[in-house]
């Protein structure tokens, strides 16, 4: 059977999870990516096929002049949609091209979740600036002081990308004098990209981790995130939630049902403020910068394996069989300044106090970088996983204190 992956740069996920998951499966593996060197450099051996996979109708044709396709995946936020459409044209399993837009585009998730009253957040979208060349008398929309000179923002507002991810220039803005230079900076990263100015909701942070195959859906816990101070949103450390009350997985799962997601995995960010749930945003894929594999490990199931086989039509059991008796945290050790790397402490795999400490860098030492006030900046991860949590986490905060890293200006 064949599998046609898509990607952009490789990650974790698709190096240590989808891919060895898919040997397991005996599925022969094409992955389509508009990266193929890097790609061909980590997965030496796999058919690496040079793609725009941003484009629906490339992606098609790619798979169209090449073997027969059996499914049609993607771990990327960027590619869910073009992954839903190739998938459909095939005659495949997959996600709903219109839910796997939806929730990328965060404008259309807050328009539809307030159209099918599921929640109402006050929230508007500044449209894209025209890149150079087009023809003139087309709409425009560019002057960001006349857009928000028209807007009654409430404050303090968040404004981000409508299409980003990973906190990428999110930022919290607490009155309306700093609301028009904030846009301007990220306009100016950021030229063309419409960019969603919404209400600030309050209350803690928190994820829930769901898999679905259409029919059934589970709910795999989630996990408790602690971030960077104001006025951004840098996601330190994450601690493992087996189980939500079940009033608020009840209201989130109304608002996924209202988007119309319940196939494959989801990672779904919410807070919660005096027992209501709001959605913060939703990724229509497995949850990321290694959370997935600690999952994967923490709950003793085959994870990568059940979400590639919902994409090839197969249904997942009615109990996955999962452990609940696990605790769990995940830190991120985060870069304060740019600068070169000069020192920091290799990758580890230790046992404490039956505490399994899994320690990865993500920067190599004399890489250079700039703050980027997001999970580029991480320079490391670790993964701690026991079954007492105040073990886990003295484990964890033990380790930590124990390393060091040096950045040079």
């Amino acid at each position: 059977m064949r599998l046609y992956l898509l990607a952009l740069n490789p990650t974790d996920s698709v190096t240590e999870g989808f891919l060895p998951a898919a040997a397991r499966l005996g599925l022969d593996v094409t992955v389509l990516t508009d990266q193929p060197e890097a790609h061909r450099r980590r997965h030496p051996g796999i058919d690496i096929r040079e793609c725009d996979v941003r484009d629906f109708r490339a992606v098609i044709t790619r798979i169209a002049t090449h073997h027969t396709p059996d499914a049609v995946f993607t771990n990327s936020d960027h590619l869910q949609t073009q992954a839903a459409l190739a998938a459909e044209y095939f005659g495949l399993p997959g996600k709903s091209w219109r839910a796997a837009l939806r929730t990328k585009d965060k404008a259309h998730m807050r328009r539809h979740l307030a159209a099918t009253g599921a929640d109402t957040v006050w929230a508007a979208e500044l449209p894209a600036e025209l890149p150079a060349g087009l023809p003139a008398g087309l709409p425009a929309g560019q002057d960001l002081a006349a857009l928000l000179s028209r807007l009654d923002v409430p404050f303090p507002c968040v404004v981000k990308p409508r299409e980003g991810v990973a906190s990428e220039d999110v930022v919290l803005v607490d009155k309306a004098e700093d609301l028009l230079p904030r846009c301007r900076e990220i306009r100016a990263r950021r030229p063309h990209a419409a960019l969603v100015v919404e209400e600030y909701l309050a209350g803690e942070l928190y994820t829930l981790e769901t898999l679905g195959d259409g029919r059934v859906r589970h709910v795999l816990g989630g996990f408790h995130t602690e971030l960077s101070p104001p006025p951004y949103f840098i996601e330190e450390r994450l601690t493992f939630v087996p189980a939500h009350s079940e009033p608020v997985v009840a209201q989130v799962l109304a608002q996924l049902d209202a988007l119309d997601v319940g196939f494959g995995a989801c990672h779904t960010e919410f807070v919660v403020h005096e027992g209501r749930a709001r959605v913060i945003e939703v990724n229509y894929r497995a949850i990321g910068d290694q959370c997935d594999l600690l999952l994967a490990e923490l709950l003793g199931i085959p994870l990568f394996e059940h979400i590639l086989r919902t994409h090839l039509g197969q249904p997942l059991p009615a109990d996955l069989g999962a452990r609940t008796d696990g605790a769990a945290r995940l830190e991120y050790p985060c870069a304060h300044s740019a600068g070169t790397l000069t020192a920091a402490p290799a990758a580890a795999d230790v046992t404490v106090d039956g505490v399994a400490l899994t320690y990865r860098p993500l920067r190599e030492i004399g890489e250079r970088h700039e703050l980027y006030h997001t999970n580029r900046d991480f320079l490391g991860v670790l993964r701690a996983t026991g079954t007492d949590q105040k073990t886990v986490d003295r484990v964890a905060a033990d380790f930590l204190a124990a390393q060091r890293w040096e950045i040079t200006p």
